[in-house]
């Protein structure tokens, strides 16, 4: 019997690894990483991604999933939300007792999303390119258990991202991650604006670039 389209994905790759952002950095979690995405960010580390990858059943991912010896998974990207079966697959995860993270662009509704997952939006800076895309009014969807996240190329993005924090109350909302884009970006620069305005945020580094090869693939 063929598994009905509503419980297939198209996957990328799923490894287990350290996180290596949000307020989860740094524990070991299962990625499962979705394949397409609707946006392309000037600086983005996975444009492999950008491709079809792998049609997988939910019970053949979920078969992954349980092999490794974790209860974290990370739906990421690409782009998750582009696969209407998603919703439902993560509602399944979290039925099944495992805490889910969901790492979205910010140009998607969010508010279909099982309210069990903590949702973490990358909010996109003008150095980007894809600025314009990011849906405002899902700030008010945002609860003290998800994330926003800006990730940072130049004076330019940061005083965006500050000014979006502040206009829309977003640390009242939800924790505040804000990064600079991996050797672009000076890690220095940064951490001293962020320290001279007192922007209520969490700075963060992509920490698994810095455990492995910054172009490894699996990580």
């Amino acid at each position: 019997m063929s598994t009905p389209s509503s419980e297939v994905l198209d996957i990328n790759e799923i490894f287990f690894s350290i996180q290596g952002e949000s307020t989860r950095m740094g524990l070991p979690c299962i990625f499962v990483r979705l394949s397409l995405c609707n946006l392309r960010c000037s600086w983005c580390d996975t444009k492999y991604s950008f491709a079809h990858g792998t049609q997988m059943s939910f019970d053949r991912i979920f078969q992954q999933v349980r092999s490794h010896p974790c209860r974290l998974v990370m739906i990421t990207g690409g782009e998750p939300l582009l696969q209407e079966p998603v919703f439902s697959f993560m509602h399944r995860l979290c039925d099944a007792g495992y805490e889910v993270l969901l790492e979205t662009s910010g140009s998607i509704d969010i508010s279909h999303v099982d309210p069990r997952v903590h949702r973490i939006v990358d909010v996109k800076c003008p150095g980007s390119g894809m600025h314009d895309r990011c849906r405002p009014q899902d700030f008010t969807l945002l609860t003290k258990q998800d994330e926003v996240k800006f990730v940072i190329r130049d004076r330019a993005d940061y005083e965006y991202a500050r000014q979006c924090i502040r206009s829309n109350a977003l640390h009242e909302r939800c924790t505040v991650l804000m990064s600079p884009v991996f050797e672009e970006m000076s890690n220095l620069d940064l951490a001293g604006w962020i320290l001279e305005d007192g922007l209520p945020v969490r700075y963060q580094l992509q920490l698994h670039k810095y455990i492995w090869d910054p172009q490894a693939r699996g990580v």
